[in-house]
């Protein structure tokens, strides 16, 4: 293998991977506090990606209630982009009011919220198929204007091209990460987060309310979910309303090989399993899930708590 296609693999693999990474730091912040998976997390993925289709004067196929149909407006993607994440953060409080809250006021088991979680995510799902069907929807081509299609980042000799879209990915993935990052460690608002976590009942006590910073962290983590979804579908299209199972499972796979409940653990994870990803050979492109799960169960049997895991101690 050459060093040209060793960079441009590295180049690819971090730009898949920051989109693992933002997408997975959604099931993390909600982990952080409640201590549960969100499984609908993959269907607001899902949801986001088809938001911001249709804001873009996107029309739907011809199955569906809505066959036919277009909305009368038509945003610019980056607009398109933020509406549709503010859209995904809005059904995420929805989720959080339907479906968390009041299983976590009568105490129930966290396994049951779970539970809950998977059905809401078959319900969006469903919901998707029969409004606008099932085949795939393809953005308009020409998102980023007059940037040429692939921008060559080395030389005329020896050029590393790289899709266009995949540095805009990355580059946009970075600046979610850093303004996520100042939020949670720079902010009252990071600080409470934490506080919540770490003791809901002691945060109360000294004038937290915990239920509002648990919605408005569904809302952060359901944004990063839309705007992912997004990014992804921008790049690959999207392919029907299960679009985001496989990014569900593989942001699963993120967060345990980063670390539960830990943001830079995340983060490390995506661009671990993106870079790993873009190295399987184009032949075995197949089994790229076989190859990041593989490691991921490796790296478990070294360090079960995953790589910025903390040890559970239990006192008996």
């Amino acid at each position: 293998m050459s060093v040209t296609l060793i960079l441009q693999n590295i180049l690819n693999g971090l730009s898949i991977g920051s989109v693992y990474a933002i997408f997975a730091l959604g099931y993390t912040l909600i982990f952080s506090i409640l201590g549960i998976i969100n499984f609908a997390h993959a269907a607001i993925f899902t949801l986001g990606a088809y938001f911001t289709y249709f804001l873009m004067g996107g029309s739907t196929g011809f199955n569906g209630v809505l066959a036919n149909a277009q909305l009368p407006i038509a945003l610019p993607f980056w607009l398109a982009t933020l509406v549709s994440g503010i859209l995904a953060g809005l059904v995420g409080v929805a989720i959080e009011r339907l479906a968390f809250r009041p299983l976590r006021r009568q105490g129930s088991d966290p396994l049951l919220t779970v539970v809950s979680s998977l059905g809401v995510a078959f319900v969006i799902v469903n919901l998707i198929q029969y409004l606008v069907g099932a085949e795939n929807y393809t953005f308009p081509a020409g998102l980023y204007g007059s940037l040429p299609a692939a921008i060559n980042l080395g030389t005329e000799a020896n050029p590393i091209p790289i899709r266009t879209v995949q540095i805009v990915i990355f580059l946009v993935s970075v600046l979610i990460l850093t303004v996520l990052t100042y939020l949670i460690n720079g902010t009252k608002y990071g600080k409470a987060m934490r506080a919540v976590a770490e003791d809901p009942t002691t945060s109360s006590l000294l004038g937290i309310d915990p239920d509002r910073f648990i919605v408005l962290t569904f809302f952060v983590s359901s944004f990063l979910a839309g705007v992912a979804g997004t990014l992804v579908g921008s790049s690959v299209s999207i392919a029907g309303p299960y679009f985001g199972i496989s990014f569900g499972l593989k942001g699963l796979a993120v967060i345990v090989l980063g670390g539960l409940g830990s943001i830079p653990g995340a983060v490390i994870g995506g661009l671990a399993i993106g870079v790993v990803e873009a190295f399987v050979p184009g032949e075995y492109s197949a089994y790229k899930d076989a190859v990041s799960f593989g490691i991921l169960f490796l790296t478990l049997l070294i360090r079960p708590q995953g790589l910025l895991g903390r040890k559970v101690i239990q006192k008996v």
